[in-house]
């Protein structure tokens, strides 16, 4: 009523606004504009390239809901409180995945990712689903950044954000700016209007139920989108973990043999063929022994179970989590711990003890072997039977041979009876509850007795009775058999001679008489007919088998409480009747196909016949949900004449809807709109192609299914792993994920990968080549060691010492093959104590095994020994002839630019060679050589195995620096490495000198003016001065004048600096003042501006709508 209630308010508003399209447009056009080209902006963005849904729609497997945030921030409490709202249970003590059913097509996996970078970059590669929590009262932490782009390097699946903590905010201004402030971030983070909830305190150990109801709503309808990686590659994320290996193999190695190990889980992805080798991050590479589909543990409801729109209350209550304490069981990697509430000592007279502590206490009691408990096994029909049943078998002569000939018919009811007795056995020592209950089945199981009818009646006399052999049987029916034991004890070969005890009174096969007494009995004290009870008939089980049974009756008074019935039975055929091994033709059943009306309706059936029948039924089973009468031969006519009268009319209703569509269009649509651009092109082929993929393998037998395309997403599978390192099962923790990530084929080589990397504009530390990196690529992580490298003008790749800053470049690595176009991270270290922003680099897979050689710049440098004119001979250079010979022909110049080339190597001294040069070289020239050296990067691969370590602290190889600056050791000094003062002789020029004819053409300014230094002391400096004593009193007196004048002069200075100074502060007060006037009347004069253009605006509004009312 909703759905029709909104659909009719929908249809209203729509006929409202095209009978009054003028009150509804625009205001502004350029509004409107604005308008129409974000709405285009939105439907580009929202495109993305179409990718092939290979998720099953029957049975899809569960959506993975990460949990990631720091440490202290409500991770274990929000899956509490979701696993409380989905199946009203609540969990203590919450490890590994857990699966609830949150839907009638969908589950939910939720997992807890520890504060560890390696479970952090596992988690990112299997998410559908990441509920990124953040404390609101402390803001983002580092780690929740590192995991942001750990998710942008793999795969950016949906991410919603959790704020809590929030309760610890008391104020409510400071609680709405830190939201505020948060939501900004969050949203520069992930996308702009990026789901963030808001979760307040904690109450009895959950969030509130209503924050909680609101964020699992969300989560149930949000649809995802395959990401490109996990689309490709079959994947489980494991749930449960044994291990198999024999006990004794781990006694004998004590502990250090390689296991053979289980994991179970959903298998996700693409299909998992058998025969793909897996990988496990943090373990390695492994081959797979076998994969089993079981059954799921977490069943969708089906569509007879669930008809109702909500889902029920009761399918509520599955959870499958079996690390954790859902029901009290834990399953460890070697044992399984039942979990018993309160106080439990075993042996305790006080303590209760329920059903299953009993159970598990007598399994652990069990002190004798398979065969010890079958030999000690009793066996009673009846529960009053005072001691259990004893069968001693004789072997008589006069029966043998009559029995011989039913060997072959008794081998069946023979082999039934063992598995029943096998059965019993194995539960005959739990309890006297469990005997109680298989006492029927107990009495069906006996294979030696031929009449047992047990007794109405405690007896004491001794009887025997004789019972007639099978072929006398034949002819006679067999009195109170009442069973289907007995019918089975009459087969028996080895029953007609063995007489039966039953305690104290044995019976016999040759008293006569004993007939006439059983049926003298009133019918009080005689058992129930339980074949007529069962089988509702009274047919005896003689009658049965001597194939002399009376035609059945139909009760013609039915109640209506006996619903089901037995109406019409098929007549028994013997095997003696025909030949097992031919098919069983009956001539009656073949006349049917001689009427026409039968062949006509199977006609359809064939290539030949018409399909319109077959068409007509298909859209008759559709209309009435796949209801389907079945009509006998009689009255095939009558139905074949309706069902070729309601095609026609369908078929012509049909024409006459598609004539009228198709005459719409022509009217109302634009032909070009017709055209599908390419994304819908592109969608639509990659829909009809999984539908075709589909329909192949639709009438396939699970079996053959699994041959050929492998184990479907969504099954819930078994996969036994050989190999595997026994430190896997010694440390396993089940709070770090453990995830199995199926191979392609040419993943599982070695080889030279080229990649696009960029250095983290977080990290504050340089990248250098050579130095080795942790990449996170695929599902593996590995250390290898990389080479920087960049295109020259593509003409060679040049290697790079350190990495660029702000731009991307080359990397060249030896290790596993990943596919291009993968993205992946690098990191320096995964230690969680490593100070800063860990991920180093992020970047993607360009090409594989690529031939491009990276080479490095070779710079030789030589001086001349001997010039003549252009030729000169260089020394210094190269060590040897062969060198020389090498570079014969290579491009030289000198520092002062003069460019030459390297001709032919010389005999003495070693290594030198004749070069020539465009001018004449100086011996103080410096000549260089510029050349590019090809280097290879080293094959190195080191696997990153934190799962196979106690503290889960990898930390893998170490430069020689960092070794030393751990373990405290100096590094040791080279003399020739070691700093010296570069002592470089005074160079002598020789002095110019200029011809004495160019000299006197010069004119003066230019001529050279050379004095030559006097070596002796001229009259001026030699002659001494004696003063008189008046110019000794006028030399005196200057000298005070002068004195004086300094003073004032330095006095006067001070202050004119004191002056200016006063003089400066007030200039700056002034303009200071001048400022502030300046900005008030620049304030003013905006304000008028702007009151005066919204007037303007105003104006035109006004005019604009008196405009519209007068033309409407």
């Amino acid at each position: 009523m909703a759905s029709m209630r909104r659909r009719v308010l929908a249809q209203h508003s729509l006929d409202i606004s095209n009978h009054f399209r003028k009150a509804f447009a625009p205001k502004s056009g350029r509004r409107a504009d604005r308008q129409g080209r974000r709405k285009v902006e939105q439907d580009q963005t929202r495109l993305h390239v179409p990718l092939v849904d290979r998720t099953p729609e029957d049975q899809p497997p569960p959506v993975v809901v990460a949990i990631v945030g720091p440490a202290g921030v409500g991770k274990t409490t929000l899956l509490k409180s979701l696993v409380r709202r989905h199946t009203k249970q609540t969990l203590n003590h919450v490890q590994g995945p857990v699966t609830v059913v949150s839907g009638k097509k969908k589950r939910i996996t939720f997992i807890e990712c520890n504060n560890d970078l390696n479970s952090m970059i596992d988690i990112a590669k299997v998410a559908d689903l990441v509920l990124l929590m953040i404390d609101g009262s402390y803001g983002f932490e580092m780690e929740t950044f590192e995991f942001l782009n750990i998710l942008q390097a793999h795969g950016f699946p949906k991410v919603i954000g959790v704020l809590t903590h929030l309760d610890l905010i008391k104020k409510a201004a400071t609680l709405r700016t830190t939201k505020k402030a948060l939501k900004k971030r969050f949203w520069a983070e992930i996308y702009q209007g990026a789901k963030l909830f808001y979760l307040s305190g904690v109450l009895n150990g959950r969030y509130p139920d209503t924050e909680i109801l609101n964020l699992s709503r969300f989560i149930s309808v949000m649809k995802f989108r395959p990401l490109v990686f996990r689309n490709s590659h079959p994947y489980l994320l494991a749930d449960r973990f044994e291990d198999l290996t024999p006990r004794e193999e781990i006694r004998a190695s004590r502990g250090k043999c390689d296991r053979t190990v289980t994991v179970y889980g959903y298998l996700h992805g693409t299909n998992l063929r058998m025969g793909t080798r897996v990988h496990i991050p943090g373990v390695g590479d492994l081959d797979v022994q076998s994969i089993t589909t079981l059954g799921d543990p977490c069943p969708l409801p089906d569509a007879d179970s669930e008809k109702r729109r909500k889902l029920s209350e009761k399918k509520k209550l599955l959870v499958h989590a079996p690390m954790s304490d859902i029901g009290g069981v834990i399953y460890d990697k070697d044992a399984v711990y039942i979990n018993v509430p309160g106080n439990f000592t075993r042996g305790n007279p006080d303590a209760v003890e329920g059903e299953g502590e009993r159970m598990v206490m007598d399994l652990q009691d069990v002190a004798d072997t398979l065969d010890g408990a079958v030999s000690k096994s009793h066996i009673k029909l009846f529960h009053s039977s005072s001691k259990p049943l004893t069968a001693e078998v004789a072997t008589a002569a006069g029966h043998s041979s009559d029995y011989d000939q039913s060997d072959d018919e008794s081998s069946l009811a023979g082999s039934q009876s063992d598995e029943d007795l096998s059965d019993e056995i194995e539960t005959g020592d739990e309890s006297s509850d469990a005997k109680e209950d298989n006492q029927s089945d107990s009495a069906e199981v006996d294979d030696h007795s031929v009449a047992d009818r047990g007794r109405s009646s405690l007896r004491r006399v001794h009887r025997t009775i004789v019972d007639p052999p099978f072929h006398q049987l034949e002819d006679q029916d067999v009195q109170f058999a009442e069973s289907d034991s007995d019918v089975e004890d009459v087969d028996d070969s080895n029953a007609d001679a063995a007489p039966i005890r039953f305690d104290d009174v044995e019976i016999s096969n040759e008293e006569p008489g004993v007939h006439a007494v059983f049926a003298e009995l009133p019918q009080a004290n005689r058992r129930k007919n339980w074949s007529k009870v069962i089988y509702s008939t009274s047919i005896s089980p003689r009658d049965i088998l001597s194939g002399t049974a009376a035609p059945p009756t139909t009760p013609k008074n039915l109640d209506d409480e006996e619903f089901f019935t037995q109406v019409s039975t098929a007549p028994i055929v013997t095997e003696g009747d025909f030949d097992m091994s031919k098919e069983f033709v009956n001539v009656d059943d073949l006349r049917e196909w001689e009427d026409e009306a039968m062949l006509d309706s199977v006609r359809g059936l064939f290539i030949t016949g018409t399909s319109l029948e077959g068409e007509f039924k298909e859209q008759a089973g559709a209309s009435q949900d796949g209801d389907v009468d079945i009509v006998d031969g009689d009255d095939r006519s009558d139905v074949n004449s309706a069902v070729d009268e309601a095609a026609h009319q369908a078929t012509t209703l049909a024409a006459k809807k598609a004539a009228l569509k198709r005459k719409f269009d022509e009217q109302y649509d634009d032909p070009e709109s017709l055209k599908l651009d390419f994304y819908e092109d592109a969608k639509g082929e990659m829909a009809r192609q999984l539908e075709l993929n589909r329909a192949e393998f639709k009438d396939d037998d699970p079996e053959s299914r699994v041959l050929i395309e492998g184990h479907r997403a969504g099954s819930y599978v078994r996969i036994e792993l050989a190999a595997v390192p026994c430190e896997m099962v010694e440390y396993f923790d089940p709070s770090y994920p453990l995830i199995v990530g199926g191979l392609l084929p040419s993943e599982e080589r070695f080889g030279y990968l080229q990649v696009r990397i960029k250095r983290h504009r977080w990290y504050t530390r340089t990248l250098k080549t050579n130095d080795p990196l942790i990449f996170s690529m695929g599902w593996r992580r590995f250390q290898t060691v990389p080479i920087y490298s960049l295109d020259d003008h593509s003409i060679r790749m040049r290697m790079l010492k350190y990495t660029p800053e702000h731009m991307h470049c080359y990397a060249t690595f030896y290790g596993p093959v990943a596919l291009p176009n993968t993205g992946f991270c690098a990191f320096n270290s995964l230690l969680s104590d490593t100070a800063g922003f860990r991920i180093s680099a992020t970047g993607v897979v360009l090409d594989i095994d690529r031939s491009t050689k990276i080479v490095k710049k070779l710079k030789l440098t030589g001086v001349p020994f001997k010039i003549f004119k252009n030729t000169a001979f260089v020394k210094d250079m190269f060590s040897s002839a062969l060198e020389v010979a090498k570079f014969e022909g290579a491009n030289i110049r000198t520092v002062s630019g003069i460019r030459g080339q390297v001709k032919k190597a010389l005999t003495k001294p070693e290594g030198s060679f004749r070069a020539t040069f465009e001018d004449k070289v100086l011996m103080s020239d410096i000549i260089f050589l510029r050349a590019w050296y090809a280097i290879e990067p080293r094959k190195f691969y080191n696997p990153v195995t934190s799962l196979l370590l106690s503290q889960k602290e990898w930390s893998g190889m170490r430069l020689t620096g960092q070794i030393r600056r751990d373990e405290g050791v100096k590094t040791p000094s080279n003399l020739n490495s070691t700093y010296r003062a570069v002592e470089r002789p005074t160079r002598r020029f020789n002095t110019l000198k200029v011809p004495k004819k160019l000299q006197a053409a010069l004119p003066y300014a230019s001529k050279p003016k050379l004095v030559k230094q006097q070596h002796r002391r001229t009259y001026l400096q030699k002659r001494a001065v004696v003063m008189e004593p008046e110019e000794k009193k006028a030399i005196a007196l200057l000298q005070q004048i002068r004195a004086l004048r300094k003073d004032q002069v330095a006095r006067r200075k001070e202050k004119q600096e004191v002056r200016r100074a006063a003089h400066r502060q007030k200039i700056q007060k002034e303009e200071t003042k001048k400022s502030e006037k300046d900005k008030e009347k620049r304030k003013e004069y905006m304000r008028a501006a702007g009151m005066k253009s919204r007037r303007e605006s105003e104006l035109e509004d006004g005019n604009s709508r008196h405009q519209k009312r007068r033309k409407f």
